[in-house]
């Protein structure tokens, strides 16, 4: 469990170093305003959905699967409805939002399935 903490948390500094670099390169307006709000939100849904699929498939691990397919669903639930209160909220440019959004959305959704991959693996090792 600790591997998987270290991981997210690895990943989370590294996807946020190009925003960063953004923002102190002189393209700020790269980034939508509170971006960071959005990348935070994400990246804790993502932490929750990683922490709660591991630990429900140390208990059970025949509902490894089925948790990781409820919790993914709840996660794109919960972005779709963050996404749209955002929208109406901050009223940014709808071009970049869409790039921002994605860009953090996708690469957490690559980093949940490259951990489910390494947990089936591992687990077919032993």
């Amino acid at each position: 469990m600790l591997r998987v903490i270290l991981s997210f948390i690895l990943f989370v500094i590294i996807t946020a170093i190009p925003p960063v670099l953004v923002n102190y390169t002189g393209h700020a307006n790269w980034l939508v305003p509170r971006f960071w709000l959005i990348f935070f939100f994400i990246s804790m849904l993502t932490f929750i959905t990683v922490f709660l699929v591991n630990f429900v498939g140390k208990i059970n691990y025949s509902l490894y699967t089925q948790t990781f397919l409820a919790a993914t669903t709840v996660k794109i639930l919960a972005a779709m409805f963050f996404a749209l209160f955002f929208l109406m909220k901050v009223k940014p440019n709808n071009g970049i939002f869409l790039a921002n959004f994605f860009y953090v959305y996708f690469l957490n959704i690559a980093f949940e399935i490259y951990g489910l991959l390494c947990t089936l693996r591992n687990q077919k090792l032993k």
